[in-house]
């Protein structure tokens, strides 16, 4: 996948009652399926005492990004009345790499299928509002060994391009960095190029 999209800056929660129902609507950035899920999962301990904790979520997948992953569910409320509503926000606002969950207390009094649509979508709704929607490319891992007379040239490369990376230095020296998909091989070809072939080099997701 190349070019940009749009997901949330950052986590966030909004929270509001209806009818005594109290509804928390918690959204966050993630860069794969298992991220999604582990989020998932987090949300669900942290409010095991909840009445439903509903998630939905849109993630790129594969090994470009070439398919969109969407998956809800209404952990126990009527069918369609919880999760469809909450990944239909995510549909309309056109947001991928994001994953939400919504929390319900249970006040008492039954919403019907109309109010519950209308409370889940609204959670999902302001928990993004106050994340903020960004715009954001697609990025990979770039994988990079060598020896320590040609670190110091893959380092200049990689801070003159402002790439994001993490480096260590043991015997050899590996570089781990993130790369816009769209310059991935121009980058690779770059380094290859100043080492003369030496460095070894691994892309990855």
């Amino acid at each position: 996948m190349t070019g940009s999209y749009a997901t949330v800056s950052e986590p966030a929660t909004a929270s509001f009652e209806v009818q005594g129902s109290e509804f928390l609507g918690h959204v966050r950035p993630v860069e794969t399926v298992e991220e999604a899920e582990e989020f998932v999962a987090e949300v669900g301990e942290r409010y095991d005492d909840a009445t439903h904790n509903v998630p939905a979520y849109r993630v790129r997948a594969g090994e470009d990004g070439s398919f969109l992953r969407e998956y809800s569910s209404d952990d126990g409320e009527p069918s369609g009345s919880a999760g469809k509503p909450a990944l239909s926000v995510l549909e309309g606002r056109d947001l991928e790499n994001v994953a939400v969950v919504v929390t319900r207390y249970y006040g008492g009094t039954n919403l019907g299928v109309g109010g519950l649509v209308r409370a889940y979508s609204r959670a999902v709704k302001e928990a993004v509002d106050a994340a903020g929607v960004v715009s954001r490319r697609p990025h990979e891992r770039v994988a990079i060994g060598v020896e320590y007379d040609d670190s110091g040239t893959v380092r200049g490369i990689i801070e003159s391009e402002g790439y994001d990376f993490d480096a260590e230095y043991a015997e050899a020296v590996s570089f781990d960095v993130n790369v816009p998909v769209e310059e991935a091989d121009s980058f690779r070809d770059r380094i290859r190029s100043a080492t003369s072939g030496r460095a070894e080099i691994e892309s990855g997701d």
